[in-house]
Formats: C-alpha cells, sequence, structure tokens
C-alpha cells in the first residue's frame, strides 16, 4: 500500500521566533507514550518521554514553519507497535509532502531479535541510515499463549472456568495445556494481516516488490552491508555521520526534540493561548487507555493507566455541558475488562450523541472486549489496520485453591447466610447449581454483547455473532467485517468528527476534555458532575501498590470481558 499523506488531527498553530533554521530530531528510544501519566509520580518518570499526539501536532506545526528544514530521527530498536508506527507514518508523509527532508538513524534494527515495527517506521523517511554493525531483522510477526494447565494440576489448583465461545481464549492459561486449532486458526490471521501490511508498506516506500520484501524477512538478521545491496537501507554510518550530513543539508541548523519544538517564550506562550478554551468550535478528544474498570480505579504510585468507569464518564458528561463541543474523539487503548463498567460508558456515549454531539471512536493500539463494547455505539469507528480489535465475548469463574492450600497446612472455616454465598470463594468447587448459574450468567452477557454490537452497528444479529465468539481481528479485518468504518489514526477520526459536526477542519480547536485545573485535582469533588471527577490523578493507599504488583507480574485486574493473555510482539504494547 503507497504511504500517502495523511490529514492531521490538531489544528495549525502560527509558531514563530526559533533563532534561524530548525531539525527537528526524534528519539523514539526514549518510546513513546500513547496517553498522559495516570500519576503523580508517573509523570515525572515519564516526563521526558513524548507522547504520540504531541508528536503528531507539533509535525504538524512545523509543516508550515519556514524557519523548520527537516527531521532526523532515531528509530532502531524502539518499543512501538504497528499501530503507532502507522500514525507516525501518516504525521511523517505529511511533513514530507510540505517540502520537508527527513532521515532516518539506527544502530540496528533488532540485535539477534526483530524489530519489525521499527524498520516499518524508518521506511517512510526519505533516508535510512544503519550503523555498519547493524542488521535489519525483519523476520516478521509471531504470537505466542502461555498455557498453565499442567502446572496447576501440580499444584492441585483447580480451575473451573466458563468462556462464550471457542476464540475467547483468556480462561486458556488456566483450562489448557496447549494451543486450541480455534485460537490458531485466529492467531495465526492476526500475524498475517500485520505482515500484508507490513510487506505492502515496506515494498512501496523502498520501490520494492513484495516477493522481495518476503524473501528479506526469511533471511534476517540482514547485515547492514546486504542490506544497502538490496535497497533495504540508503547508507552505512554511525549516528555522527548521519547527524553531519543531516546538518550539511541546512547550514547552521538548531537541533530541538519535536516534543520541545516550539517552547520558547513567546512560542509557549502562543501555544498556552491557543491552547486555552475559545468560542470557536471545539473537538473534545476523551481519552480511554488501559483495563476498564469500576468506580474512580486505584491508581497506584507506579505505573497503571486505567479506563476508570466514573472518569471516563464524566468527561462524556463535561463535554455535552461544553457549549463549544461541536463533537467527541473517544480514543481507546484498552484490551477491555468490566462488563458492567463498560456498558455504563457505552451509555454516557449513546446520551451525548442523543444531545445532538457526535461521537467518534479513535482506536489505537487495541480495543478489545470491553474496548470494543465502548467503541461500538460510536457515529464512527476508526482503527488503524494494525490494531488489535474485536473479541466480543466473555469469561467468568474461579480457581479453587483448597487442595493446594491443604498440602502446606493452610486450612479455611466458613459460616454463610445463604446456600450461595461463598460461590465465588476460592476454598471449595462449585457445586451443580452454581455451574448452571454461572453458565446463565455467560450466555446472558454474550446475548447482551452480541446484541447491542448488532444494533449499534446496523448488522443482522447472526451475521455479527459470526465475527464474534471472542475472536481478536486486526483492524484491517476488522474493517472487512463491518466492525469498524474505517482505517486510520487521531487525526482521521478528527477529521471525520468535524464532517459529522458540519464544521470545517482549520475553523476548529481540538483539545482533551476535560482538562480540569491543578487546583480541582487537589480539593474533593463537589458533585458527581464536578470535573475533579475525571481529573486522572489521585493518591492511593498501600492497597493500590499490591494491585501494581499484581499487575506487574500479570495477574490482569478481573474483568470477564477481557482480552486474551498473550504475546503479540510489534501489535500490543509491551508489559
Amino acid at each position: 500500500m503507497k504511504l500517502a499523506a495523511a490529514t492531521t488531527a490538531f489544528k495549525r498553530l502560527p509558531i514563530t521566533g526559533e533563532s534561524g533554521p530548525v531539525l527537528l530530531e526524534l528519539d523514539l528510544a526514549k518510546g513513546i507514550s500513547e496517553s498522559p501519566p495516570a500519576t503523580p509520580i508517573e509523570a515525572l518518570r515519564s516526563m521526558h518521554t513524548p507522547m504520540l499526539r504531541t508528536v503528531v501536532a507539533h509535525l504538524r506545526r512545523a509543516e508550515q514553519d519556514a524557519t523548520v528544514a527537516g527531521l532526523i530521527a532515531h528509530v532502531g530498536n524502539t518499543a512501538l507497535t504497528l499501530a503507532q508506527s502507522e500514525e507516525l507514518r501518516a504525521a511523517i508523509a505529511r511533513f514530507r509532502t510540505a517540502g520537508k527532508f527527513t532521515v532516518a538513524q539506527a544502530e540496528t534494527f533488532g540485535e539477534m531479535a526483530p524489530d519489525n515495527v521499527g524498520y516499518h517506521l524508518a521506511c517512510a523517511f526519505e533516508q535510512i541510515w544503519l550503523q555498519p554493525s547493524g542488521a535489519v531483522g525483519l523476520f516478521g510477526f509471531s504470537a505466542q499463549g502461555l498455557y498453565l494447565r499442567e502446572a496447576l494440576d501440580k499444584l492441585q489448583i483447580v480451575p473451573q472456568l466458563g468462556q462464550r465461545h471457542e476464540y475467547k481464549s483468556a480462561a486458556d492459561l488456566f483450562m489448557r495445556a496447549e494451543m486450541s486449532e480455534p485460537v490458531r486458526e485466529m492467531m495465526g490471521r492476526l500475524v498475517d494481516s500485520a505482515m500484508q501490511v507490513l510487506l505492502e508498506d515496506v515494498a512501496a516506500d523502498r520501490g520494492l516488490s513484495a516477493d522481495a520484501v518476503r524473501s528479506a524477512a526469511t533471511q534476517a538478521p540482514i547485515a547492514a552491508q546486504q542490506a544497502l545491496e538490496t535497497k533495504l537501507i540508503d547508507r552505512i554510518g554511525y549516528r555522527d555521520q548521519a547527524y553531519a550530513a543531516a546538518r550539511e543539508r541546512v547550514a547552521g541548523a538548531q537541533l530541538k526534540y519535536v516534543e520541545r519544538y516550539g517552547s520558547g517564550r513567546l512560542e509557549a506562550l502562543t501555544s498556552t493561548l491557543n491552547s486555552m478554551p475559545t468560542n470557536k468550535p471545539t473537538i473534545g478528544v476523551v481519552q480511554a487507555s488501559g483495563p476498564v474498570v469500576l468506580g474512580r480505579g486505584g491508581n497506584p504510585p507506579m505505573p497503571g493507566r486505567q479506563v476508570a468507569c466514573d472518569r471516563v464518564c464524566a468527561g462524556l458528561r463535561a463535554a455535552g455541558r461544553d457549549k463549544h463541543v461541536a463533537a467527541v474523539v473517544l480514543r481507546i487503548d484498552s484490551p477491555g475488562g468490566s462488563y458492567v463498567a463498560s456498558d455504563a460508558i457505552r451509555r454516557e456515549v449513546i446520551a451525548l450523541q442523543d444531545k445532538g454531539i457526535p461521537v467518534v471512536a479513535s482506536m489505537a493500539s487495541v480495543a478489545a472486549s470491553g474496548g470494543y463494547f465502548i467503541a461500538m455505539p460510536a457515529r464512527h469507528v476508526v482503527a488503524n489496520q494494525g490494531t488489535v480489535t474485536g473479541s466480543i465475548g466473555v469469561l467468568g469463574g474461579k480457581a479453587v485453591l483448597a487442595q493446594a492450600l491443604g498440602r502446606i497446612g493452610v486450612k479455611t472455616g466458613t459460616v454463610r447466610s445463604s446456600r450461595h454465598a461463598d460461590m465465588f470463594g476460592t476454598h471449595r468447587p462449585f457445586d451443580d447449581a452454581e455451574l448452571a448459574m454461572l453458565d446463565r450468567w455467560l450466555d446472558a452477557v454474550y446475548e447482551d454483547f452480541t446484541g447491542k454490537a448488532a444494533h449499534d452497528r446496523g448488522m443482522d444479529v447472526e451475521d455479527l455473532r459470526a465475527v464474534a465468539k471472542g475472536r481478536v481481528w486486526s483492524g484491517a479485518d476488522a474493517l472487512e467485517r463491518g466492525l469498524v468504518d474505517q482505517t486510520g489514526g487521531l487525526a482521521v477520526a478528527v477529521d471525520q468528527a468535524c464532517k459529522l459536526a458540519g464544521v470545517r477542519r482549520e475553523k476548529a480547536d481540538v483539545r482533551p476534555i476535560p482538562k480540569p485545573n491543578p487546583f480541582e485535582q487537589l480539593v474533593p469533588a463537589e458533585s458527581s458532575e464536578s470535573a475533579a471527577v475525571a481529573a486522572p490523578w489521585e493518591l492511593r493507599g498501600p492497597e493500590s501498590t499490591l494491585a501494581w504488583l499484581a499487575e506487574a507480574v500479570g495477574l490482569r485486574m478481573p474483568g470477564v470481558l477481557s482480552l486474551p493473555v498473550m504475546q503479540l510482539p510489534g501489535l500490543l504494547p509491551a508489559r
């Protein structure tokens, strides 16, 4: 697929005042963030990590600045997902169309390991430099599942889990000893779809045939000299040589990080003034990143973004009260979680649209299960080709620990007010009546999910169920099956929001909603309608630290609408 210049999600701001010509720099070795920090400590830890939307916005501004000559980027060994690469590629395409030069530099694209996404991004640049000792690790994509059943049997831990249906493989982690055939089929199609995007983009950008790129994937890692000879790169050289060559193209250029571009006093004032609410029509961006949870979430002192139901709903209500908001983009980067929380957020999306404010869902790297649940009622759903989405299904149950604990001398005593009061306790298995109750509940949730999805997407229920069953899809495949409306990033979603609102793109402000001031983040909320409810930061007690530790070792917070536990390097964000 030929890389096309994409429209952008951010307004053009006349930033001037840089002293002399500017060469922008993008260092992706520092990582990139999809959403703002979730806690004050995370804000300190990530203060030098640029946000994806900030990079895209500043490249947009730089397009119109005659003092900006070009861009040089450090792109090797990044932790980007394919979806993030797609969004950056679109921004770089626009930047190049404005007549700016671009250079990508890497020590290596993977050191005895794949770096498909880093190379995919590098191909969007006019020129690729690779260190002499480096290589192109264009191996292709893979997927792995983890299966604990045999280990649990040895520990005498008995999993009692149900799922709807065969592709909803989150329970397989505990219930199976190996990958099932339906899951193998699903994962195979997912990596094939990602590889197709990679092949088409690399072939178009490098002027190669798809067969040549596919052949390269069978020979990886490809040494620098061979990569040069096969036109996978343009120059061999170290970082200092790449930077020197870039500086030669614009004498006396000042080097400046993209995220710091326009950060001088005058420019900062201009940016601050322009970011303040105005009388212009506004496209509000409501962020939903992390597992979907009830309430305001439990923000630990370490990183841990959550789609906290109360916060996201408050943000959507705030958008509905703002007379300047013409449309909302719900930016989703979530593997799902709580069914009830997802349903509450879906209701707020519908309520906002009932007020005449269209909502466009913008899927980032992942919007699956509960993440898809909150996207599906939007007037228009946009996903990158490499987005991981779908997973319309449900799971639930428990693990019985009584035998395992008994082996080490731990016993429990129970009193209960009714027969099923301790149904979900780990000290005993479900009885037959409780297993039947669990099955009825899973069926009811699945019926509700698929019914609402069919309604929201304007599909026949049976057609929707054919692509449900817990199956995960790439954004490209989801488009073909009617689960999304368009492929593209946040920029495309904002353009569509403007179209639905009847607003000219260049006349619209784009800003996060809500954006409470620091005082609102510190004082208690007066009611559930207060802006402080949607504040992203809240200091919590030591129990939140334990929650973070559980998440860190892979024990995802409970939620029946959760993406299966899987390793998809280059597609899902690293945990």
